[in-house]
């Protein structure tokens, strides 16, 4: 099973700490999704919301207060008077959040429980309440919890989006038993990250570190909340693989950072750490068996999103309440090992075209398969998503492609665009979890960057 790792107080899935149970076959769970290119290896994927629900079901959003401020109408002491035959039109104006960045010395390597003293009051629990249509058709409310951690000392907090989806409220303790509400600034449901902001001053934010420089075997650590109760847990391990592929129970498929480290319900959006006390991923998801007398147990096989995927998209939803996404206007899919005995090369295969896109202007059509893009090879759709998530708008790639009524491969230059989402948009009904065969909920649909989403 995939779980969602929120604890949860009732007994669920002892095994899952709660919500979300991915069934595919074995168990796998992410904090929440699974795919099957051919066949589905069947794990299901247990959405690490590291948080435990403390009940079943979904959460309510919560919305910021501030908002209501903003629609109230000018008084009429604040709206100038027209001028005779004129008409005003009023202009609003408002301080927007600016993101810095400062360096520090972490050259030197530091212990486990260096790490920990150096980080535990940046580490942060988070408990929310979750409204759950259940069994019968009756509405519930339900207390599930996760993890997070401080970005900066004014009081901005990063998270999983599913520690917080559909959550009515949302609370932040921190390590010194001092607990804040927490204003929802915005989330990014493809990367499975969430911005609060407490009102809080002089905190400890955490060090981020660099994820593309992690190697296998390298020694990792996260502190988090697991099954909600064990706060401030620290756990350690290792980078078992990178740019692991995961694949969610709703199609979608994310590369992931693979550890050992213990990940638990309570632990998702928690942060990892690398020796030198720099945050480089958010623990998201877990493999978790289905407690099946028949099916072997598995064992420390965690994920957590790699922190350079998303750092830009944390501070653009800080400075301008919306997420910018390259977009090249294409739904993609791996080639199988199945079409490749047909003579189809390995790649990413374009299973839909957007109108008006930058890959319709630049000559692209359905069942084209990309196979490199500036020289570097594609051997699936989720390379493909890493090379153009990395892109800017406005850069130009050149792709070279399989078509299959061409002799020879074609090279194609396309030039990234961008693709704006509000960062508090309502997820659309086919993006929202639908439940899955084994009476837990299934993954996001994602409608950028992975798998067969629009990106």
């Amino acid at each position: 099973m995939y779980e969602d790792n929120r604890s949860s107080e009732t007994n669920m899935d002892a095994a899952d700490g709660g919500r979300y149970a991915y069934a595919a076959s074995p168990e796998v769970r992410k904090e929440k999704k699974g795919l099957t290119a051919g066949k589905i290896i069947a794990l299901a994927l247990v959405c690490s919301l590291l948080g435990g629900i403390l009940g079943a079901g979904g959460m309510f959003l919560a919305t910021r207060g501030a908002e209501a401020e903003t629609l109230a109408e000018p008084s009429a002491a604040e709206t100038p008077a027209p001028e005779e035959n004129s008409t005003v039109v009023l202009q609003g104006e408002r301080e927007t959040a600016i993101v810095s960045t400062a360096t520090i010395d972490t050259s030197k390597q530091m212990t486990a429980a260096e790490v920990y003293a150096a980080n535990v009051n940046s580490a942060v629990g988070i408990t929310t309440s979750v409204t759950a249509t259940n069994y019968w058709g009756y509405q519930s409310t339900y207390p599930a919890s996760g993890s997070g951690f401080i970005l900066t000392s004014d009081g901005y907090i990063l998270t999983n989006y599913h520690v917080i989806e559909d959550s009515s409220s949302v609370t932040v303790t921190t390590y010194d038993n001092q607990s804040y509400e927490a204003e929802i600034v915005g989330y990014d449901r493809d990367n499975d990250i969430a911005v609060l902001k407490i009102d809080a001053a002089g905190l400890v934010p955490v060090v981020l570190g660099d994820s593309d420089s992690l190697h296998v075997g390298d020694t990792v650590l996260t502190i988090g909340n697991p099954l909600g109760e064990l706060t401030f847990s620290l756990t350690q391990g290792v980078v078992s693989a990178l740019n692991r592929e995961v694949t969610f129970s709703s199609g979608s498929t994310m590369a992931l950072i693979q550890t050992d480290a213990a990940i638990n319900s309570g632990n998702s959006g928690g942060p990892l750490f690398d020796l030198h006390g720099e945050v480089v991923g958010i623990t998201n998801a877990k493999y978790s068996s289905s407690g099946s007398s028949s099916s072997a147990s598995i064992d420390n096989i965690g994920f957590a999103i790699p922190i350079d995927r998303v750092r830009s998209i944390v501070e653009s939803i800080i400075e301008n309440g919306y997420i910018s996404h390259p977009y090249i206007g294409v739904s993609v899919a791996t080639v199988t090992s199945e079409l490749q005995s047909y003579g189809i090369p390995q790649g990413a295969a374009l299973r839909v075209i957007n109108e008006d896109s930058p890959a319709q202007a630049a000559g692209l059509q359905v069942n084209d398969v990309i196979t490199a893009v500036d020289g570097k090879e594609i051997t699936s759709s989720s390379d493909l998503v890493d090379v153009i998530s990395r892109c800017q708008p406005g850069d130009v790639l050149t792709l070279t492609v399989y078509r299959q009524s061409e002799a020879e491969a074609l090279t194609i230059t396309i030039t990234v665009g961008e693709q704006k989402v509000d960062a508090l948009a309502p997820a659309p009904s086919s993006q929202q979890s639908q439940q899955s065969p084994g009476g837990g909920y299934g993954g996001y649909s994602f409608p950028f960057g992975y798998g067969f989403g629009n990106w």
